[in-house]
Parts: structure tokens; sequence; C-alpha cells
């Protein structure tokens, strides 16, 4: 038996003791065991190729577990908010993002102008009609289900551009599509959080639309001007962003869920049902929308991923911003895992598909360096 298999079986005895804790009426002493469970899956997931994409989100989990249970700690440390760090966080990360871009992204428009406008057009209208349905259906408080819509009304991650590239998909239509949802979304979110939302919350649009800009716009701009000018000269920056992104990612969502805890026990399998349900129809409907306009199966699938993929950190920074972390932010921390299991899962059966794909104008190996 390998390390791995070894770290496996450690798991699943720790699952296998917790569930008994549980029967037994201790549910408390469960805790450690469930957090051991998921970190020895990280670990062991490590080990076998089809499953080494989902280690992070299984860390993800460990990290919610360990949060829902001993919530005390990431609220605050010595009198300071850990909610305080959620902003920078959400800049270092954009501007993780703009160090990967650069201005060949935004010529995608010129050299894909269908697709680009039917991705963008299709994400800013599906999923912001899908959030305020769901909303409405929900029967939550009313600033949790702002939340469903928040995340709807939200631009797309960088995560969907490693999904379409899993998935040979076309990555240049989909870093496109990311650059340009994220660029106009200072502008796009506030007015359609206000549209949609403002029966559930109260939405000051200006207020938002600067929050987004300090967010997503100034840091973009600086990555770009840092990848035009210095990328290569700092090796080990290049290399840390992506580390750091994606702690900062599971530091944020740690923090909403230790703020919202006692709202996530009381509607927790309720708002991770609606949650999955608006990531899954983001994706049926976006593939839909580029059948519809006869795009080819590579873009369909572009499309699909680009609709159905969200950026939950923004999402929750904008929650944050609003000081409704704890309640307009669970949805969007909710969102931000599920959509990376969903994600991986329908990137690996469309790349056994990848026969069906047919031929991009744009080579994808061209972009993998994003």
């Amino acid at each position: 038996m390998n390390a791995y298999k070894l770290v496996l079986s450690l798991g699943g005895l720790c699952l296998f003791i917790a569930f008994y804790l549980i029967f037994t009426g201790s549910l408390a002493q469960a805790g450690p065991f469930f957090i051991a469970f998921f970190v020895a899956l990280a670990i062991g997931f490590r080990g076998y190729e089809a499953l080494r994409g989902f280690s992070y989100t299984v860390v993800i989990f460990a990290s919610v577990t360990t949060a829902l249970y001993y919530p005390t700690y990431f609220v605050e440390v010595n009198g300071f908010k850990l909610s305080g760090l959620i902003t920078p966080l959400i800049q270092l990360i954009m501007f993780g993002m703009g160090t990967s871009m650069s201005a060949e992204d935004f010529v995608g428009v010129v050299k894909m102008p269908k697709g680009v406008f039917i991705g963008v057009v299709s994400h800013f209208l599906i999923m912001p009609l899908l959030g305020f349905t769901l909303a409405n259906l929900s029967g939550l408080p009313p600033e949790i289900a702002a939340g469903i819509i928040l995340i709807g009304c939200s631009p797309n991650g960088m995560a969907s551009n490693v999904i379409s590239y899993l998935a040979k998909a076309n990555l240049a239509l989909s870093i496109t599509i990311t650059a340009i949802s994220t660029t106009i979304s200072p502008f796009v979110t506030p007015f359609l959080m206000k549209l949609l939302a403002g029966a559930f919350v109260q939405i000051d649009a200006l207020h938002m639309m600067w929050d987004i800009i300090k967010m997503v716009i100034l840091p973009i701009g600086a990555g770009l001007l840092f990848n035009k000018f210095l990328s290569g000269k700092s090796k080990w920056l290049d290399e840390a962003m992506p580390v750091v992104s994606m702690f900062g990612i599971a530091f944020i969502i740690v923090v909403i869920t230790a703020a919202g805890r006692t709202n996530l026990l009381t509607i927790g399998p309720l708002l991770i049902g609606l949650v999955l349900i608006h990531n899954l129809c983001g994706y049926l409907l976006g593939y839909s929308s580029a059948r519809l306009f006869k795009m080819d199966e590579r873009d369909c699938r572009t499309i699909a991923i680009e609709v159905g993929m969200q950026n939950g950190g923004l999402a929750s920074g904008i929650a944050n911003q609003m000081g409704k972390m704890a309640t307009v932010g669970l949805a969007p921390a909710i969102f931000g895992p599920l959509m990376n299991i969903t994600g991986s899962i329908l990137a690996s059966w469309w790349h056994r598909k990848a026969k069906d794909v047919t031929s991009s104008t744009v080579p994808a190996n061209e972009y993998t360096k994003h």
C-alpha cells in the first residue's frame, strides 16, 4: 500500500469515527474527525491524476468545517476583525489576475466578436435572472436571498479559464470573455443589483460601483502594468501569485462561514441546493444560448463554462463592503467551492469527448501561458 492509499484509509477511518460520534449524540466531538477526513482526502487525491484537481476544493471543505466547529478563531484576533482583510485580499487576487493578463486578451474582441458578445451578454443576462428567480422562490430571509442575486450579477472568475483549458474548449475566447466581463463589472453589477435585488436589500449603486473599481479595476490595472514591464524579472512573485490567490479565496470563505455560522446551520442545505441549481442551470442555458446562435461545439462549451462560473471572491468582497458579510455573503461563499467541483467534473467529461470538438481558428496552446 503506497502512502496516498494509506492516507485515504486513515481518512476513511476518521469519517467512520465522525459518523459514529454523531449517531451516539456527540456531534461536537465529531468535528476534529471530519476535519481530519477532509485533510486526508486532499492529501490522498494528490496521488491520483484524475483526482488531483479536486485537492484544493477539498481543502476548502476542511477549512469550512473548521470554521463551523470553531468560529471564534476566525472572527477576530486580539480585537482585530478578520473581515477587515477581505478587501485587501480581493485586491491582491485581482492584482494576480492582472499579472496573468495582457493586451492580447482584449484583442479577442476583434478576432472573435460574435463569441465574445454572446458570451458576455449571456453571462450578464442568464445568471442574474436565474438568481432573481431562485431568490424569489426560495423563501429565504431577504438579505440571504439577495446573495443569490449578487453571485449571479458578478463577472467571471479566472477559474473558468482553467476549466475551459481542461475541457478542451476555446481558451482564447474564455480569457477574452473573462477580461471583458470583469472590466465592465463596475458598471453592470451595481446596475443589475439595483434592478433585481433592490426589493431584497438596500443597494447604493454608486457606492458599489466605486467599491468594485477599487477591488477590480485598479488592482488589475496595476497587474497589467507589472506584467508588461516587470514580468519574469521577479520570478518568485510570478510563482507566488497563484498560491496567494488560492490562500486568499480560502481565507475569505472561512471568515464568511464563521461570521454566518448561525444562518448556515439554519438554512445551509436549502441554500446549497439553490446555489447548485443556479450553477448547473448556468452551464445548461449558457451552452443552449451558444447553440441557438449556431456556434461550434468548442465555443458552446466555452460559453457554458463562462456563464456557469462566477467570481465568488469578488461577490464576497462586495457583500463585505455592504456590511452584510454574514447574510448576503453566504451564497457567494458556497458558490465558489461548488462551481469548482461541478466545473471539474464537466471538464473531465468533455475532455474525454475531445474528438467531438471542431478545430478553432486560434490554437489554445498559444494561450496556456495565462
